[in-house]
């Protein structure tokens, strides 16, 4: 019996119970469902998009205690909420925050993926979460969990890299990726018309608003970061498609899984390099 169930497996395309030994799924075609590339961790969190976002979620959340307890001296432990629990300078530098700064002047390129993962306090990050939490869902149901976490990305990394070129010194924060969603929603609602599409639209178009407000409103926001993602999502949408339109390829799903593999790899260089800084300086 144990070793019946250890030849069965979850597809890691549709959650389909088959046999390992299965050349391709009979339920959603998938090719050779048991490699392990298709059946690993990484790879079977995309199936799940309420596991995958919650991934995501638990890197922001692990990379802000680590960014903390990396230099607990200089960090800010007081009771503003705007400043409480915000990590210094120097740990946000060690663990990859980016800008001109990281960039220019060290070459650290690998910080535009990184920086989306790193917040500069604790209403920070709770803000940007609960963001994730609210879009997240809506784009893995309209575009599929491997087109939203490449949107997510690489949105990111774009609208970071827009602000880089703007000149933005210092600069953190997963709100260029959220915006990136806000921009593929905006394009999908657009899009897709009909009441839904309209209603979509009217809902997203009021949360961009609102971003853009609150960034001309308080000091210290990287309002390049957030139109540079939006933009950047929208366009990645558009590039993309969403399940209405076009079904999920086998290049949606490697562009998934390299965009994940490759955030695994920075996030584990940064925490690396930030702990090597500490040992030897």
């Amino acid at each position: 019996m144990r070793s019946q169930q250890k030849k069965s497996i979850l597809c890691p395309g549709c959650r389909g119970l088959i046999s390992r030994s299965e050349q391709k799924c009979p339920h959603c075609g998938i090719s050779k469902p048991g490699s392990w590339f298709k059946s690993n961790k990484l790879s079977t969190s995309f199936s799940n998009p309420e596991q995958l976002l919650q991934m995501i979620l638990y890197a922001n959340v692990g990379m802000f205690v680590l960014s903390i307890l990396l230099n607990p001296g200089r960090s800010n432990f007081n009771f503003n909420p705007f400043s409480f629990l915000s990590p210094s300078n120097q740990s946000l530098f060690m663990l990859g925050s980016t800008g001109t700064v990281a960039i220019s002047q060290m070459d650290r390129w690998w910080t535009l993926v990184s920086a989306n993962y790193l917040h500069g306090g604790l209403m920070h990050i709770v803000f940007n979460m609960i963001a994730l939490r609210q879009l997240g869902p809506l784009v893995a149901r309209e575009f599929g969990a491997h087109r939203m976490f490449a949107i997510y990305t690489l949105g990111g990394v774009l609208g970071f890299f827009i602000s880089y070129l703007a000149g933005i010194r210092f600069t953190i924060g997963a709100s260029a990726s959220i915006c990136s969603l806000i921009g593929a929603l905006l394009f999908y609602g657009k899009s897709r018309g009909g009441a839904y599409g309209q209603e979509i639209y009217r809902q997203i178009g009021g949360w961009a608003i609102g971003i853009f407000i609150f960034g001309f409103i308080v000091p210290g926001i990287n309002n390049w970061g957030h139109g540079g993602g939006m933009a950047a999502g929208a366009v990645f949408a558009f590039l993309l498609g969403y399940k209405e339109r076009r079904r999920e390829t086998p290049v949606h799903r490697l562009l998934g899984l390299a965009c994940g593999l490759v955030t695994v790899l920075v996030l584990a260089w940064a925490c690396l390099s930030a702990f090597l800084f500490v040992l030897l300086r």
